[in-house]
């Protein structure tokens, strides 16, 4: 070897030997770095989004909260596409899996490129590029590090593989980094970008977000070339057209924000509030949108009869845990920001099935006792109460089963009569109803026909109490919410006014066969229409679920020609059919202590059936004729109270003395003075004081008999 050469090598070697010494002597320089744990970091991400999770995590509303920056929860590796997670990694890491922080042949391979003068690649481990996001020190002021930067940040890159998984290195790595423009994390770039979960990124997706990973402002020529070339290195390469595609969508102008959940507003306005990033219920997203959707379509149709608003619920009959939550019909709405589900309303008719679970419960009646539906006139401190059947018509004698599936008002009435309307207020609040918080004399009898305010949500919960068996409990919207359950009914008493909810033959005088209440499979519904058409409801379950519905207005306007059928049923039936086809359910279990028995009503009043009853009330024998030919008085009812109307001048002012099945010679009696025939109605002039009107026969025979009381000056 000549020895200019010799000299060449020896130069060499010293400044390789003294690179060496300065890189040890920077490297002890470098003081051992502190990184955080993984649940530390975890813990410490803010979404810039609050949102409100379903039951499966998936966002129900969101409301924006940090402006900063575009992030969305934070997820799981284990909920990342796997053709994302492949994609990353071979864009910026191939030896990811095998390294321990540092990639010595990237480095070896980026300062030959150095020195021959070539284009150098990046060295930079995924671990080295989630230590620069950990410390913000360690990213680079300008678009170079400097050699100290780079040795700390490999030293960092060090500690964090001696601290930390792979896995957690690269889930941490795919949440922290910035994919394009605001979008913070995989969550936020794939829900703008394509509008998906992470999980659900396709291969020509994920090739894209891989691309944008080392250039997130690129321009879309840039990053489509970035794009396609990542695409042509991959062994299970997409369709150029398909990456092109999503180069597109990723690229496309948007506004500075995104399509955010927006299913529950009322929810997400009650819980996300203060420190509260991420609250997770029960709701499940699907069955809400359903619900909303179907709601929202069925207001379309009706909104022609004066119909605004409308709420639905639906729960889960073992759990109590509400699957949906819709409060409103959103923009069609007159007063969007009430939350029909809470909202105090009439019922109507839907408190009718407590009613009679009530009297099967004190033995007082069974599904096969007859009731009269005829005219009736209840006295009350306010006046007369008449009740009337929707089509105010009259079907004399009714068995119980028919009066309550037909949804008859007179019978219910009479069977209040015999329950005490106190005892029946004071049951309805045991039943979750707190709002009935007057005595039974508040009400009236009108009580039996769902004149009391209550809202659907404990209307629904009350429904839910018959599908459990008599057994009620709170229902909830938090999974981690503790219930205990207390018995309203016996089981065999939830379940004959089951059975007979789900009857359609018993419901068709009123409803016919064919409508919304009826189902393909085995279910229980009542609808209820309130005083002037002002609300409507159904409410019905299977044994796996409760769904119910109202549909009316906030304001209280009365809705033109729209009953429970026509107005809330079809909502009801298409969620009902939804969770059916879905989740399944079936008939309520028959419980034991019941007993099947023949019935042959007298007279044919209705036709021979199979009954069912609670052990110990099933009939022995054929059932007694029943006379209902008794001539008696309609009106005035007894313990009536008239008041006379000083406005109305006395002699305009008449009482009506009325009569049925009165027969040849029948005639009034007032106070011992005969008023003649009682054959037709008799307008009598009222004077004050107390009176007793009697129906006599002929031969002077007392036939009926009542007294009432009339107010005023004489």
């Amino acid at each position: 070897m000549n020895q200019p050469m010799h000299r060449h090598l020896k130069q060499i070697g010293m400044c390789i030997g003294a690179a060496g010494i300065i890189l040890t002597t920077a490297w002890l320089a470098i003081p051992q770095p502190i990184m955080p744990g993984f649940d530390e970091v975890r813990a410490r991400w803010r979404p810039s989004d609050a949102q409100l999770l379903d039951r499966r995590g998936q966002p129900l509303h969101e409301v924006r909260i940090d402006r900063q920056g575009r992030r969305l929860a934070w997820t799981a590796l284990d909920d990342i596409s796997p053709a994302l997670i492949k994609a990353a990694i071979r864009a910026e890491d191939r030896r990811f899996w095998r390294h321990r922080g540092v990639d010595l042949m990237a480095i070896g391979r980026s300062l030959r490129a150095r020195l021959t003068g070539r284009h150098a690649g990046g060295a930079s481990t995924i671990t080295m590029q989630l230590a620069a996001l950990l410390d913000p020190a360690l990213a680079p002021a300008h678009r170079r590090k400097t050699a100290w930067q780079k040795l700390v940040q490999i030293k960092a890159a060090l500690a964090l593989e001696r601290q930390w998984s792979k896995r957690q290195i690269l889930e941490a790595y795919l949440n922290l980094v910035t994919y394009r423009g605001e979008l913070q994390g995989v969550a936020a770039a794939s829900r703008v970008m394509f509008g998906k979960q992470p999980g659900g990124i396709g291969p020509a997706e994920a090739v894209v977000m891989a691309a944008l990973l080392k250039a997130p402002n690129a321009r879309r020529a840039e990053l489509m070339r970035r794009a396609q070339t990542l695409r042509a290195a991959a062994a299970d390469a997409p369709a150029p057209e398909d990456v092109a595609d999503a180069v597109s969508r990723a690229t496309a102008r948007r506004g500075s924000d995104f399509n955010r959940a927006a299913l529950a507003p009322g929810l997400a306005q009650r819980w996300l509030r203060g420190a509260n990033r991420s609250v997770r219920c029960t709701l499940d997203r699907d069955t809400q949108t359903l619900a909303a959707n179907a709601l929202h379509i069925q207001i379309l149709q009706v909104r022609d009869r004066h119909v605004n608003d409308g709420a639905v619920l639906a729960v889960e009959n073992a759990t109590g845990q509400v699957w949906a939550y819709v409060a409103g019909t959103g923009d069609l709405s007159s007063a969007p920001y009430v939350d029909g589900v809470r909202a105090l309303r009439q019922p109507g008719s839907a408190l009718k099935p407590f009613l009679y679970a009530l009297a099967l419960e004190r033995r007082l009646l069974t599904p096969a006792s007859l009731l009269l539906d005829t005219p009736l006139e209840v006295p009350e401190e306010r006046g007369l109460y008449r009740p009337l059947d929707y089509d105010r018509q009259f079907r004399g004698l009714v068995s119980m089963r028919t009066a309550l599936a037909s949804s008859l008002n007179v019978p219910a009435v009479r069977t209040a009569g015999l329950i005490g309307v106190d005892a029946l207020a004071e049951h309805l609040r045991h039943l979750g109803f707190a709002e009935i918080s007057e005595p039974g004399d508040y009400y009236g009898a009108s009580i039996a026909l769902g004149s009391p305010d209550v809202s659907l949500w404990d209307l629904v919960n009350a429904y839910r109490t018959l599908a459990n068996g008599g057994v009620w409990s709170p229902m909830r919207l938090f999974a981690t919410e503790k219930t205990s359950g207390t018995r309203i009914y016996s089981p065999q008493a939830a379940w004959l006014i089951s059975d007979i909810l789900s009857d359609r033959a018993s419901r068709s005088a009123t409803f016919g066969l064919e409508n919304s209440l009826a189902t393909p499979y085995w279910s229980a519904v009542k609808t209820g229409t309130s005083k002037d058409m002002r609300d409507n409801w159904c409410v019905g379950y299977t044994n796996r679920f409760t769904v119910g519905v109202w549909v009316g207005n906030v304001s209280g306007a009365a809705m033109h020609n729209v009953t429970g059928i026509t107005g809330a049923a079809p909502v009801w039936l298409e969620v009902m059919n939804y969770l059916h086809d879905r989740y399944g359910g079936g008939a309520i279990a028959r419980p034991a202590a019941l007993r099947a028995a023949t019935v042959a009503f007298a007279d044919s009043v209705e036709p021979p059936r199979t009954e069912w009853f609670i052990a110990g009330t099933e009939p022995g024998t054929p059932m007694p004729r029943l006379n209902d030919q008794n001539p008696r008085i309609l009106s005035p009812a007894a313990q009536t109270i008239i008041a006379l109307d000083p406005d109305i001048p006395r002699a305009a002012q008449r009482v009506r003395f009325e009569a049925e099945r009165t027969g040849p010679g029948a005639h009034w009696r007032l106070d011992s003075h005969d008023l003649g025939s009682a054959a037709r109605l008799l307008l009598w002039p009222p004077t004050p004081g107390f009176h007793v009107l009697a129906l006599m026969d002929r031969s002077g025979r007392l036939l009926d008999q009542v007294s009432f009381k009339v107010r005023g000056s004489p």
